[in-house]
């Protein structure tokens, strides 16, 4: 069984497993395009010992919610705790890094997310660092749309170095002609507090099951269905 046809039936043992409310399923046919889908973030991705490790993620649940819709994906996602588009994360690797391990040449979407870890970095740095990762993207997958969201944060008080992160990456996203979503203008976490972790950073298992029905959504508007 191929990675794709293995990842569609465990998506659909995991749904079950869980008891989930059932929901209207697509089935997917021979005519169904196939979807790459390159990811590159931080711990809004990876999880972290607050929540969303595993199929517990956004990123995960994505996907599963994607299939049910009857989208073929077959994703690719490299993200790394502590990274930014300039700032290292615990693993040595910045966006920079991270982008070509995850995009390839047949890519239908490339989508980055992220960072409030690039808080402190000079604008210009961070600018051109946002810009190398975006023109890597569309150089290697010419074909692919771009979906950049920015950092989120979770209260309305919203520190200024942060806010000059959102808006250089908007600026950035708006001139490589990409989809560009904001979090903070969205107030994704704002007024729920039950969504963070207790350290006031992370989101739990429940916030990623918030950032899935965020994003899902957001990536299937990108992607060709059935012809």
């Amino acid at each position: 069984m191929g990675r794709l046809a293995t990842f569609v039936v465990s998506c659909a043992l995991l749904v079950g497993a869980v008891g989930a409310p059932a929901a209207p399923v697509v089935l997917t046919s021979r005519d169904t395009p196939l979807s790459r889908v390159a990811v590159i973030g931080d711990s809004y991705t990876t999880g972290s010992d607050e929540g969303g490790q595993g199929s517990q993620g956004w990123a995960s649940r994505s996907w599963q919610t994607l299939a049910r819709q009857g989208f073929q994906i077959n994703p690719d996602v490299a993200a790394e705790g502590g990274a930014g588009y300039a700032v290292r994360g615990n693993r040595g690797s910045v966006f920079g890094d991270l982008t070509p391990a995850a995009v390839r040449p047949d890519d239908t979407l490339v989508l980055f997310f992220g960072s409030r870890n690039d808080q402190g970095v000079d604008p210009a740095v961070l600018a051109d660092s946002a810009r190398d990762c975006f023109v890597f993207a569309r150089h290697v997958a010419p074909s692919a749309r771009l979906l950049v969201i920015g950092p989120p944060w979770p209260t309305a008080d919203v520190p200024t170095a942060v806010l000059q992160i959102r808006d250089v990456l908007y600026a950035q996203a708006r001139a490589i002609g990409a989809t560009w979503i904001d979090p903070i203008a969205e107030r994704w976490f704002v007024g729920r507090p039950d969504l963070i972790g207790k350290d006031g950073v992370h989101p739990t298992d429940a916030g990623h099951a918030y950032m899935a029905d965020k994003i899902a959504p957001l990536i299937a508007a990108q992607l060709p269905r059935q012809v």
